[in-house]
C-alpha cells in the first residue's frame, strides 16, 4: 500500500510541473488514504504519519484549485513549487509509523473529524499563500498578492470553522469549550495572526512588501502550531 503514497510523492516532486500530473500525484495519494481508511476502519487521522499524509494531499487540493486563477496565467512554476511542498510533507510522513489504532471513544465523532478535516485545509491555503508570497517577493506581481489575500481569507474561514467544531468536540468530550492547553493556545495566535493580516492588506498596495513578508511568516506560525506543539509539547493535540 505505502508504494502507492512513493508513486505520489515521486510525481509531486519530480513531475508536478502540470496541471494534470499535480491532479495525478493527488488522485494517487487519495488512493492511499481510502485504503488506509479501509484498512483502519476509520477516516485516517490520527498521529503524525496519517495528518502528515492528509497535509500533503491538501496542499495538492488546494494548490490545484488555486492553479485555475486568471491571476496565475501559465506560470507552471507555481504547480512544482506546490507539489513539490507537498510531496516533502508526503516524504516527511514515511518517517513516522502508520497508527492502525482503532479510533478511541472520544474522538469518535463527527465533530472531531469536522475539527481535523477543516484545520488542514486552513492550514493548506496558508501555504499555498505562502508560495503566492514568495512568487510576488520575487517578481512584484500584486496580481499573485490579491489572490494570496483570497487563500489566506478562505484559509481563515475554515479555521474559524475548525476552532468552533472543535470547541463543540471539546464540551462532549470534557465538558468545556476551552482546556487553555498549549495547542489550543497556538491555535489562538494563529487565528489571531491572520486576522490582523487580513486587516492589514486592507490598507493599500504601500502595504504590499510587508504583508509578502508576513504571508510567510504566517507559514512558519501554522508549522509550529501543527507540528512543533503536537511533537514539543504536551497537550490533548500531542502525538
Amino acid at each position: 500500500m505505502k508504494s502507492i503514497l512513493v508513486s505520489s510523492i515521486c510525481i509531486f516532486i519530480f513531475g508536478s510541473f502540470s496541471r494534470v500530473l499535480l491532479f495525478a500525484g493527488l488522485a494517487a495519494e487519495l488512493a492511499y488514504l481510502g485504503m488506509r481508511g479501509l484498512s483502519v476502519g476509520r477516516l485516517p487521522l490520527l498521529g503524525p504519519h496519517d495528518t502528515l499524509v492528509f497535509f500533503s494531499a491538501s496542499i495538492a487540493l488546494m494548490a490545484l484549485a488555486t492553479s485555475f486563477s486568471p491571476a496565475l496565467g501559465k506560470r507552471g512554476w507555481f504547480t512544482f513549487v506546490s507539489g513539490l511542498a507537498a510531496g516533502l510533507f508526503a516524504l516527511f510522513a514515511l518517517m513516522f509509523p502508520a497508527s492502525g489504532m482503532p479510533l478511541p471513544q472520544i474522538l469518535d465523532t463527527l465533530w472531531f473529524e469536522a475539527h481535523v478535516v477543516l484545520a488542514f485545509f486552513a492550514y493548506a491555503l496558508f501555504a499555498v499563500g505562502a508560495l503566492l508570497c514568495a512568487g510576488f517577493i520575487g517578481g512584484r506581481d500584486r496580481a499573485l498578492l490579491d489572490l494570496q489575500f483570497k487563500a489566506a481569507l478562505a484559509g481563515w474561514s475554515f479555521f474559524s470553522a475548525s476552532m468552533v467544531s472543535g470547541g463543540i468536540w471539546g464540551y462532549y468530550a470534557w465538558g468545556t469549550y476551552w482546556l487553555w492547553t498549549p495547542k489550543e493556545l497556538w491555535t489562538s495566535i494563529l487565528w489571531l495572526f491572520y486576522a490582523l493580516f487580513l486587516h492589514l492588506r486592507l490598507k493599500g498596495a504601500r502595504w504590499d512588501a510587508l504583508s509578502a513578508w508576513l504571508g510567510i511568516a504566517g507559514f512558519v506560525v501554522m508549522l509550529f502550531t501543527y507540528l512543533g506543539v503536537s511533537m514539543l509539547m504536551k497537550s490533548s493535540h500531542s502525538f
